[in-house]
């Protein structure tokens, strides 16, 4: 039981770590979209480098902090020896990047659009190698169970850079991505500096043949985390480069701004992860896991499509999040929010693979949607704008989800209630319609009354079926009486 509660409160530390964390980087979107002129482009600037940046951090740390977990609760391993190794492989890929990216800046500058602004892509591959760099020390922080150190570092990098950005954008008003790049190094840089002390614990050794085994085992990490950052990001990275206009710079900064709104959905999704995920793996021995998986599956799908009624429901007060010249792209946020949807239902799906030992399943089920979105993005980009990016990656986690509910029912099947599943998306579906077609002429205070009452709808149908109010812990009791 004391194990059980432990595990509960860490699980808890790290979870709203990330979650906070995420929350509070979603405040800098209505910073930089009210400061940031949207003629200027520079917010697009910022949407197309972070893309870059997410990728390459990929590449950086080599699926070596999974395997680092792995390899240091080994029967056998020493710890130190795993860390020492691990970090070695980082800091060598960390150091041969920033090593070629200074080396051919011009080139690569040229070629990826920023010409007149190497110091962009200087500052940003500075900050991905540090990135890379810390992963592995936040990874041993987990290992050894220090959760509060873990957290307070997090929270301390997201409070140093949303203090020195309304620093600079409000107080100071300067309006240029450059000062967006350049805070995020230095915080980044304070944030390493704090791990000086615990890598001088550290007892350091290498080991060459412990190398070969971490890299057996760490390459179809890599290919999977490559695969689902460019289920993220790829659209944001192929744009400029379909279109490296200076309008093409503008629009991608409007869907990037407007995606931020559908960001809702993944905070709600990586919420549900890391709650519902060591509960997978505990229950994985159980008789009646199937059952178990199979209804959370359900819970799942009908709590993220209330978010998103509310989402699009509340639409009208959302959208203020972002500046006003950005809002052009809000027809965009429905379609994202659903392929976000989507996502988690592949996320629930892939713990038929995780669970038999077959991650490099998850591999090729992540790049075959990848592929879709991105022939997508590169044939419609040119016609459609940033609606080729919303519907690609929309077309590309249906692809992964799809595949991988028909390939996991074949190896190891769990009875999902389909019927059941259908009925909500498909009220979902009508009550979503009828959000839309609302008169634009009528105002907005009866916009949210009658969208209320269309959520109220789906509530009331979810009690009815699947949530009756006694089965609820407190509300419950006192029907009771």
């Amino acid at each position: 039981m004391a194990n059980l509660k432990s595990l509960a409160k860490d699980t808890a530390i790290y979870g709203m770590s990330s979650i906070v964390g995420r929350f509070l980087n979603y405040l800098l979107v209505p910073l930089y979209t009210h400061y940031m002129p949207k003629d200027s482009g520079d917010y697009g600037i910022s949407v197309n480098v972070y893309a870059y940046t997410a990728l390459a951090l990929v590449f950086l740390t080599f699926g070596m902090e999974t395997t680092m977990f792995r390899f240091a609760n080994k029967e056998g391993e020493k710890p130190d020896t795993v860390f020492s190794t691990s970090m070695a492989v980082v800091g060598t890929l960390s150091a041969v990047f920033l090593a070629l990216v200074f080396a051919f800046i011009t080139p690569i500058s040229d070629f990826l659009g920023y010409a007149n602004h190497p110091d962009y892509l200087l500052m940003m591959a500075s900050v991905v190698a540090l990135d890379a760099i810390q992963a592995m020390p936040f990874s041993y922080l987990r290992f050894q169970k220090r959760p509060i150190r873990f957290a307070a570092l997090k929270l301390l990098f997201i409070l140093l850079n949303i203090g020195l950005n309304v620093l600079y954008f409000v107080v100071l008003g300067k309006t240029e991505v450059f000062y967006v790049f350049c805070i995020n190094l230095w915080c980044t840089g304070i944030i390493t500096f704090f791990f000086i002390p615990d890598l001088f614990k550290v007892k350091w050794h290498f080991d060459w043949a412990l190398l070969k085994r971490m890299l057996g085992y760490s390459w179809p990490i890599l290919v999977l985390g490559l695969a689902g950052v460019l289920n993220q990001c790829a659209d944001k990275i192929i744009y400029p480069l379909v279109d490296n206009s200076h309008n093409g710079k503008v629009q991608l900064g409007v869907y990037g701004a407007c995606v931020k709104i559908a960001m809702i959905m993944a905070m709600i999704t990586q919420a549900f992860r890391y709650a519902y995920e060591p509960i997978v793996f505990s229950k994985a021995k159980d008789k009646n896991s199937k059952e178990y998986y199979a209804h959370a599956m359900k819970y799942f799908i009908i709590f993220t499509l209330f978010a998103f009624l509310c989402v699009i429901g509340y639409m009208d007060i959302l959208q203020r999040i972002i500046g006003k010249e950005y809002r052009e792209g809000i027809a965009a946020v429905p379609i994202v929010m659903a392929a976000e949807i989507m996502m988690g239902i592949y996320f629930n799906l892939s713990f038929w693979y995780k669970l038999i030992d077959k991650t490099i399943w998850g591999a090729w089920l992540s790049l075959a949607g990848c592929a879709v979105l991105v022939a997508i993005n590169v044939i419609f980009i040119p016609r459609y704008g940033y609606m080729a990016c919303a519907w690609g990656g929309f077309a590309g986690y249906a692809t992964s989800m799809i595949l991988s509910y028909f390939v996991g029912q074949k190896i190891n099947p769990i009875q999902y209630d389909i019927k059941g599943i259908f009925r909500y998306i498909l009220l979902a579906g009508v009550l979503f319609v009828a959000m839309l077609y609302l008169p634009q002429s009528w105002p907005n205070w009866l916009h949210i009354i009658l969208n209320t009452g269309l959520i109220v709808i789906f509530v009331i149908e979810v009690i009815h079926k699947d949530l009756p109010l006694r089965s609820l812990p407190i509300i419950g009791k006192k029907l009771h009486k």
